[in-house]
């Protein structure tokens, strides 16, 4: 549910970079178009869990006229056997370490089934081939570190990318920005401030930059509450731009945030308004993510939760089912009790969206928690109760930037105010009233 259509896949990027000159590169996305078949010696796929049915689907055409075909991300990763029945060759891990030797097996005929990254070393690499990104995507997508140490038990990157954060090298990052046209930004850093002096030096060194270069750039990314706890920081990513920050905030509730091992939430816990606040000062809406169905909710859980969502002053919110991906503590938990009711693999991949019930909850029916998600998302995404939170916003940006208003926390806003419509046309479709 991450803003899908709205930024342009950037590992095809990298991968498109590390090719070597000669070869004619398209990037075929069905986020704006419908699969068409086109000639091609060579085809690779990237997908999350949810599209690995949709990219062995067309892996298929292409093998059927004996061309080759490759994949890799994070789900290919996680489940690499699986991805060999359908592809001929697998990427595991990070491909900037073993593109090179990918494209040159292919080149002399020897193509491996399998072929295994590690983690990558972030200088010097080339800047990612933005030119072959679809022109209507919304925003440019640009990292600046990789890993994350938090390793939250539902989620995969610290699988993929690692538990240690690796920053890539500050003038790299910024000449990158130099060249991007387009205004809007998403850095998708798992969590771009980190933590630690080196993370939040890096951090900072790239937001001061990014002023001094005078980009001129309005961006967005993720990050912990530790955000709010460096007023420095908080006012160099302002200053450099920055109008909403995505955190993970999954449950007000202590005994969910243990199972879900949110430790920093933890520690904060009960500091949420103070946080949000200090963030809010800065011009700076905060995009709340919250999941419903972790284990110790029940029906009552989940009505408290779209309480806290629509009574705080959390500005827009990313509201996602509990879903169990292949990489993480919480699929591997399930699978063992035998709590997963969408098995028959890969088919069932497509229901790992977010939005679909596709495991046993813990103090309800699966057919509860969807029936009580459908009246929850029709409450807190009706179009009163988006214009109602807008106006939250608004009244917090005016109240601590009064001077800033008509520039930074007029931006703020509208990120905030259009980011839940966003969140409302997924979950609904767009011809909903």
């Amino acid at each position: 549910m991450n803003l899908p259509s709205r930024y342009p896949p950037l590992g095809l990027g990298y991968v498109a970079a590390l090719t070597p000159p000669g070869w004619d590169i398209y990037i075929l996305d069905e986020a704006f178009k419908p699969f068409e078949y086109r000639e091609a010696d060579f085809v690779g796929f990237t997908a999350f869990t949810f599209s690995a049915p949709r990219a062995y689907e067309l892996a298929s055409v292409y093998r059927e006229k004996g061309i080759p075909t490759v994949i890799g991300g994070i789900h290919a990763s996680m489940y690499p056997e699986e991805a060999k029945l359908y592809m001929d060759s697998v990427v595991i891990g990070e491909a900037e370490s073993v593109w090179s030797q990918v494209i040159a097996d292919f080149e002399a005929g020897q193509l491996k089934n399998e072929y295994k990254g590690g983690l990558s070393d972030l200088k010097n690499l080339p800047v990612p081939r933005h030119d072959l990104f679809h022109p209507d995507y919304w925003f440019a997508s640009v990292y600046t570190t990789r890993g994350c140490p938090c390793d939250c038990s539902f989620c995969s990157v610290t699988a993929f990318n690692g538990a240690r954060q690796r920053f890539r090298p500050v003038e790299e990052v910024l000449d990158e920005i130099a060249v991007i046209d387009k205004k809007l930004l998403f850095f998708v850093d798992d969590n771009i401030t980190g933590y630690g002096k080196a993370a939040r030096d890096h951090a900072i060194a790239i937001f001061k930059g990014m002023k001094y270069r005078k980009f001129n750039k309005v961006w967005f990314s993720q990050a912990s509450l530790n955000f709010a706890d460096d007023e420095e920081l908080l006012k160099a990513a302002s200053d450099a731009g920055c109008r909403m920050i995505l955190i993970g905030i999954e449950s007000e509730k202590v005994e969910q945030l243990k199972t879900a091992n949110k430790h920093i939430n933890l520690k904060k816990h009960g500091t949420y308004a103070s946080i949000f606040r200090r963030i809010h000062k800065n011009s700076i809406s905060v995009l709340g993510t919250f999941i419903f169905g972790l284990d110790g909710d029940d029906s009552l859980a989940l009505h408290e939760r779209a309480d806290f969502i629509q009574n705080s002053s959390v500005d827009a919110y990313q509201t996602t089912i509990l879903t169990p991906l292949p990489g993480t503590k919480t699929y591997a938990q399930f699978k063992d009790s035998d709590r997963l009711v969408k098995t028959d693999y890969p088919h069932d991949w497509s229901f790992y969206q977010f939005v679909k019930v596709v495991f046993k909850p813990a103090n309800m029916t699966g057919d509860e928690l969807a029936h009580q998600m459908k009246i929850i998302w029709e409450r807190i995404y009706r179009v009163s109760s988006i214009r109602k939170k807008a106006l939250v916003t608004f009244w917090n940006q005016r109240r601590w930037n009064i001077y800033l208003w008509f520039t930074r926390g007029y931006q703020a806003t509208l990120w905030a105010y259009y980011t839940n419509w966003n969140f409302r046309n997924i979950i609904f479709g767009k011809n909903k009233g």
